[in-house]
């Protein structure tokens, strides 16, 4: 299955290649971008969570792609769809996610590539419904979700099971749109 993901005027979202471990790490070593999904993550925890995206990727034709900004290729962070995580609602679901570098934000672009992801969606894919997740305390991720006519489900919230007891950022909460409106 082709590497290429969604793209727009601005972006393109693709597959990862070996260029891209460094600004990844850097983003996922930045505590504004990891307030709400957990402590600064090291060299190998980025190499491992870019294979793991090769692997989905290998395996369903779509994954959290690599988002590049057209105008001068850099790295922005990532955006896309992968299987929901097991042990959560939304386990065999659909799920969308992102992550961006802090000086990309408020410019327009999670919600360019979350909406090119969404589009995707629908345009290669028979699910019904896409799923997001968060901490409640991440009011960016919601805000988007809802912006993009996303619908929090409060009878789905689940204390994440890959999160360690006692954090903060173990309850999550549950979103969805539906193919239809």
């Amino acid at each position: 299955m082709a590497e290429a993901g969604p793209a727009t005027d601005r972006l393109v979202l693709r597959g990862w290649r070996d260029a891209d471990h460094a600004p990844l790490l850097a983003l996922c070593r930045d505590r504004r971008v990891m307030e709400f999904l957990g402590p600064a993550q090291t060299a190998e925890d980025v190499a491992a969570a870019i294979a793991r995206q090769r692997a989905v990727q290998a395996a369903h034709g779509h994954c959290f792609w690599a988002m590049e900004r057209r105008a001068d290729g850099a790295m922005l962070g990532f955006c896309g769809l992968q299987p929901g995580p097991d042990g959560t609602p939304i386990a065999g679901r659909i799920e969308i996610g992102w992550r961006l570098a802090v000086d990309a934000w408020g410019q327009g672009y999670a919600r360019e590539a979350a909406q090119a992801s969404l589009d995707w969606a629908w345009a290669n894919l028979d699910a019904e419904s896409v799923w997001a997740i968060t901490v409640p305390a991440n009011a960016r991720s919601r805000g988007l979700m809802e912006r993009l006519g996303m619908r929090r489900h409060p009878d789905l919230d689940f204390d994440h099971p890959a999160v360690p007891a006692g954090s903060p950022l173990r309850r999550h909460i549950t979103y969805s749109i539906d193919r239809h409106g």
